[in-house]
């Protein structure tokens, strides 16, 4: 499991203590209090460490490459999932995974970005950066959940759209532009779940539903960090200070209106404890849906024009 550099003090005492442990073993020395002593400060520090991230550090956690990805979550969440391909344009985008899966026993139609796992599979899926035709897949697949009203889920979490110049070329701002106005006018409830980056339209290209969903440690940014303070003060090392400025955290959008709940997360990130962050996203997913099952067609429309009527104020 990779290691941020804020987390170092904490690894390095866990270290000491499994020392520790594995010396008193080997020896039969009874260092039980020396250790408990030290398990004490273990989780003082812990406390200190993840009870008051800075928003710069949140950014870290939600990058870090050892955090669950869609696929994980989909296949721990969900069952039967037949997965899709395609969007009968140009080709198969698998940056964007999605298809059809059940819930509960509730078919539903699950979306999302793939960012890969292994280093090969990083690189097959472009890092979880799509290209326009991920986009149009992911159309296609909500398009068919809407005529046979199935539910659409979605999760999020991506750097952004690619950005290279063949992604351009295939129409990459329409593909984004056209998923925007169509999940806007879908009548089957839409859950969005952020679970780690939302880099600009590459993230919401499948984020416009009636429920967003954010875990603790994720983010949404018009631009990166870096990106932000390269232009602002034309110096990349200042991102800690342009991500405080951009009020990208979960607890700023949550409170901003946009977020509509933000998941707990294991202590120290998802990445901790895969299985749990799992059960978590599934029963903050159940207890939307149940809510926005029981609207017509015509409330859910509503509803999500509601939801987006109300962000932003205007002063003069």
């Amino acid at each position: 499991m990779s290691q941020l550099p804020f987390e170092k003090p904490l690894i390095e005492l866990r270290e000491k203590i499994a020392e520790l442990k594995s010396f008193t073993k080997e020896k039969s020395i009874d260092l039980s209090e020396e250790i408990a002593t030290l398990e004490k400060k273990a989780e003082r520090l812990e406390q200190e460490i993840y009870g008051q991230l800075t928003p710069w550090q949140k950014v870290q956690i939600a990058r870090d490459q050892s955090r669950p990805t869609t696929l994980f979550y989909i296949r721990s969440i969900f069952t039967d999932f037949l997965e899709l391909h395609g969007d009968r344009l140009y080709g198969d985008d698998p940056a964007i995974v999605g298809g059809i899966a059940k819930l509960d026993g509730l078919p539903v139609t699950v979306i999302g970005h793939e960012r890969g796992t292994d280093t090969k599979d990083k690189i097959a899926r472009n890092f979880g950066l799509p290209h326009p035709e991920g986009y149009r897949k992911a159309l296609r697949l909500m398009q068919q959940a809407d005529k046979f009203r199935r539910p659409i889920i979605c999760f999020i979490d991506t750097q952004g759209a690619h950005p290279g110049i063949e992604a351009e070329e295939r129409g990459q701002s329409e593909a984004i532009a056209r998923n925007l106005r169509e999940m806007a006018g879908f009548s089957v409830p839409i859950i969005c779940i952020n679970t780690g980056e939302g880099g600009s339209g590459g993230a919401l290209a499948i984020s416009i539903g009636n429920r967003l969903l954010m875990l603790e440690h994720a983010y949404y940014s018009v631009i990166s960090p870096e990106g932000a303070a390269a232009i602002l003060w034309r110096d990349a090392g200042k991102a800690q200070e342009a991500a405080e400025a951009l009020k990208i955290t979960a607890q700023d959008l949550y409170r901003f209106g946009i977020a509509d709940e933000i998941v707990a997360e294991p202590k120290g990130g998802a990445q901790k404890n895969p299985e749990e962050q799992a059960n978590l996203i599934k029963e903050s997913i159940l207890r939307h849906l149940s809510e926005l099952q029981k609207m017509t067609p015509e409330a859910l429309l509503e509803d999500r024009y509601q939801k987006y009527a109300q962000i932003g104020q205007f002063g003069s």
